[in-house]
C-alpha cells in the first residue's frame, strides 16, 4: 500500500534553504532512517509530513487511510493532568476502561477491579491491556497519578514514547510512525526492548536517530539531507558510509572534468568577436552551463578538533573507601579505584543507580558521605554534563564564547580568536550573531563541547554526550577522542560510541555495587547473556531436583489471583486458535501454485505465530502449576 508521495518539496527560512526540490515515496512496511547535520531540516521535514509545517513549494500526497504519528524531541503535554490522563488522552470506550482499570490497580481497589473485569470482558480489551502493561513496565512508568509538570526531562520523554506507542497500537491499522531521536533518555535495556518492539510490530517507520546500532537494527534504508538535496541509500550504516564516499568521489571527478572543459571554453569566449553566428551562440549558452558546474563546491565541512591538552602528571585520581547514599538509596559502598594516565572508562547502569552522582563526587561538585578522593595537581576536568549550557541571560553566540576567553591555544602551538574557533565548530559568521535561544538542541550541544575543549582539559567527563549531536559531529568527536592522550570517563547509552572508545566498564548494579568489567559494551552484553543462560539452566536443574526431593512433602500452593485465573482462561482459547492458524498457513505453503510475494508474507506470519505460541504455552504452563 502506498502511504506518502512528495514531489519537488522545498523549504527555506529566510535566504537559507533547508532542502530544495526533493522527491520521495513511502510504502507500507518501509523502515527508513533520516540523517543530516544539525540545522539542515530533519525535524522540519517530519513536521511537514505531520501537517505542523507547510512547504514553500512542491506537492505532498498522504493516503487518506493512513494515520501519521509524530514522536517529537520536545513532547507536548497537558501539564495540569496526570501521566495516566495524558497517555490515555483519546476518548474511546476501550481506552477509557483500560485507564480506569490501571487507576484501580494502582489504588488496589478490589471492588472497582471486579466491576472493571466485567467491562474488560465485554469490550474484549484484555489483549490490548497486556500490550499497554508491557509498554508501561518496559519504559519504567509506574507513578501514573503524578502530574506531568512534576516529571524530570527523561521521565517526560518516556511518557511521551509510551503515549505514542499506545496510540499507534490502538488508533489505526495503517500508521506512518515518525520518531525524532527516540532513544534519548532511555537506558540500554529500554533501547533494546524498543528495537524488538518496532521489529515485531507491523509498523511503517521514518526515524531520526544518532544511535547507529539502533539505526541498523530497526531500519533498512537511509535518507540523507545534504546541500539542500536528498540522497537515498539502501542497506545499513556501513553501506551508507561506503556509498556516500563513492558518490562524493564521483561528483568531485565530474567537477574536475568540468573545470578542464571550462578553461578551454573560457579561452574560446575571450577570442570570439562580438557578432555571433547561431552555432557560436549555442556554444556560448553551453559555456555558462559548464561554468556553473565547474564552480560547484562539495562542502563536506567537518568540525576540526585540534585543541591543546594540558600536561598530565603521574598522579591522576585516587578514590579510597568512598561511600554515598540518599537515605536508604545507596550509590557507593566502599568504592576503591586509582585512575591511570590515558584510561578510557565507560559507565553503564539503569537510570537512577547513581552514575551522574558518581561523576559529581569525583569532581568534588558533590560531597561523599565518607572516604577519600585525592586529585592530582595537574588534573584539569572537562565536564560535558547532561545539564547543557548554563545561560544567565539571552546573549549572542560570539558574546557567550568571549565570556570564557578571547583567544584559544591549539595543539600545533598557534592560537585562534573566538570567532575563528567558532568557525572550526561550524558556526558561520552569521550564526555567531544568533541568540543562544534560537539555536537547535544539537547546535547547543556543539557549543557546549566547544566551551569545554578550549579550556585544555586533560581529564574529560562526558555524561550522555551523544544526545542531540548529529552523526557527522559524532564521528568527528569519536575520531578526536580515539587520539586523545588524557583520561576519558563516559556515561552513555550509545552502544556504538562506547564500543569504539572505551577499554573497560564500571557497571553500576544498584545498592552501591560497582563492578569493573574488562571490555567494551558489546562484550559485556554477550557475557551477561551467557551468564543468564547458565542461571536458567542451573535453575531448571534445581527445580527438577527439588521436585524429586519434595514429592512426598506437602507444599502450600500460592493462591492464584482473579486476574491470573482470567488470563489462564483466555490462554486456553488463544492457543488452539493460533495452532489452527499455524496448520492453515502450513497447508497454504505446501501449495505449489502460490507466488513469491504470498510465500514471503506467509513465512513472516508463521514465524510470528510460532513465537506467540511459544510464549503463550510457557505462560499457560506457569499458570497451570498455580491452578
Amino acid at each position: 500500500m502506498h502511504y506518502v508521495s512528495a514531489e519537488g518539496l522545498s523549504k527555506s527560512y529566510g535566504v537559507v534553504p533547508l532542502f530544495n526540490n526533493i522527491s520521495f515515496h513511502i510504502n507500507e512496511g518501509d523502515k527508513i532512517a533520516l540523517i543530516a547535520r544539525n540545522g539542515v531540516g530533519k525535524s522540519t521535514l517530519l513536521k511537514i509530513l505531520n501537517g505542523n509545517e507547510t512547504p514553500d513549494e512542491g506537492k505532498l500526497f498522504i493516503n487518506k487511510d493512513v494515520t501519521v504519528a509524530l514522536f517529537e524531541q520536545e513532547p507536548m503535554f497537558d501539564e495540569s493532568k496526570t501521566v495516566l490522563e495524558n497517555i490515555f488522552h483519546i476518548n474511546h470506550p476501550v481506552l477509557n476502561v483500560i485507564r480506569e482499570y490501571e487507576l484501580a490497580s494502582d489504588n488496589e481497589d478490589g471492588e472497582k477491579l471486579a466491576e472493571l473485569f466485567i467491562k474488560m470482558d465485554e469490550l474484549n480489551a484484555w489483549n490490548f491491556e497486556v500490550k499497554v502493561k508491557q509498554i508501561l513496565n518496559k519504559l519504567n512508568i509506574h507513578h501514573l497519578q503524578h502530574t506531568v509538570s512534576s516529571l524530570s526531562g527523561g521521565q517526560r520523554k518516556r511518557v511521551a514514547l509510551a503515549k505514542t506507542l499506545i496510540d499507534i497500537g490502538f488508533e489505526h491499522k495503517h500508521t506512518l510512525l515518525m520518531m525524532d531521536e527516540p532513544t534519548n533518555h532511555l537506558d540500554v535495556e529500554m533501547i533494546e526492548w524498543l528495537e524488538n518492539y518496532l521489529n515485531q510490530e507491523n509498523i511503517t517507520l521514518l526515524l531520526v536517530t544518532h544511535d547507529r546500532y539502533f539505526l541498523d537494527a530497526v531500519t533498512e534504508e537511509i535518507w540523507e539531507l545534504e546541500r539542500s538535496n536528498m540522497y537515498v541509500y539502501k542497506g545499513d550504516y556501513e553501506n551508507y558510509i561506503e556509498k556516500k564516499a563513492a558518490r562524493i568521489e564521483s561528483e568531485q571527478a565530474s567537477i574536475d572534468k568540468a573545470k578542464n572543459e571550462y578553461r578551454k571554453e573560457l579561452e574560446w569566449m575571450r577570442k570570439q568577436p562580438k557578432a555571433r553566428t547561431t552555432k557560436s551562440k549555442a556554444r556560448q549558452d553551453n559555456f555558462y552551463t559548464i561554468e556553473t558546474k565547474a564552480k560547484q563546491k562539495i562542502e563536506d565541512a567537518q568540525i576540526q578538533l585540534q585543541v591543546k591538552m594540558s600536561r598530565l602528571g603521574g598522579k591522576i585520581i585516587e578514590m579510597k573507601k568512598v561511600c554515598k547514599s540518599y537515605g536508604e538509596h545507596i550509590i557507593l559502598k566502599g568504592f576503591d579505584y586509582t585512575f591511570s594516565k590515558g584510561e578510557r572508562i565507560g559507565i553503564i547502569g539503569k537510570n537512577g543507580v547513581g552514575k551522574s552522582t558518581f561523576l559529581n563526587i569525583l569532581q568534588h561538585i558533590e560531597p561523599a558521605d565518607s572516604g577519600k578522593i585525592n586529585i592530582g595537581d595537574t588534573v584539569i576536568f572537562g565536564n560535558f554534563s547532561q545539564q547543557g549550557l548554563v545561560i544567565k541571560e539571552n546573549i549572542r553566540v560570539i558574546e557567550y564564547v568571549k565570556t570564557f576567553a578571547e583567544n584559544f591555544p591549539l595543539a600545533n602551538g598557534g592560537s585562534l580568536s573566538a570567532a575563528q574557533f567558532l568557525e572550526l565548530f561550524l558556526f558561520t559568521p552569521e550564526k555567531q550573531y544568533t541568540y543562544l535561544s534560537a539555536l537547535s538542541g544539537g547546535e547547543k550541544k556543539r557549543l557546549q563541547l566547544l566551551t569545554i575543549l578550549f579550556r585544555n582539559p586533560n581529564f574529560l567527563i562526558l555524561d550522555e554526550p551523544t544526545n542531540d549531536l548529529d552523526l557527522p559531529t559524532l564521528t568527528v568527536l569519536e575520531n578526536f577522542l580515539s587520539e586523545y592522550q588524557g583520561c576519558v570517563l563516559i556515561v552513555s547509552h550509545d552502544r556504538y560510541f562506547m564500543d569504539r572508545l572505551v577499554d573497560h566498564l564500571f557497571i553500576f548494579e544498584g545498592s552501591g555495587i560497582v563492578t569493573d568489567f574488562p571490555g567494551n559494551y558489546t562484550q559485556y552484553r554477550l557475557q551477561e547473556k551467557e551468564d543468564d543462560r547458565k542461571k536458567i539452566t542451573d535453575s531448571n536443574k534445581t527445580e527438577v531436583n527439588n521436585t524429586v526431593t519434595n514429592t512426598a512433602s506437602t507444599i502450600p500452593a500460592k493462591k492464584i489471583s482473579f486476574k491470573e485465573k482470567r488470563e489462564f482462561e483466555l490462554l486456553e482459547k488463544e492457543i488452539p486458535t493460533l495452532e489452527a492458524e499455524k496448520q492453515q498457513i502450513e497447508q497454504q505453503l505446501s501449495n505449489t501454485e502460490i507466488n513469491y510475494e504470498q510465500i514471503t508474507l506467509l513465512s513472516k506470519r508463521i514465524a510470528e505465530v510460532n513465537s506467540q505460541l511459544e510464549l503463550k504455552e510457557m505462560r499457560w504452563l506457569e499458570l497451570s502449576e498455580l491452578m
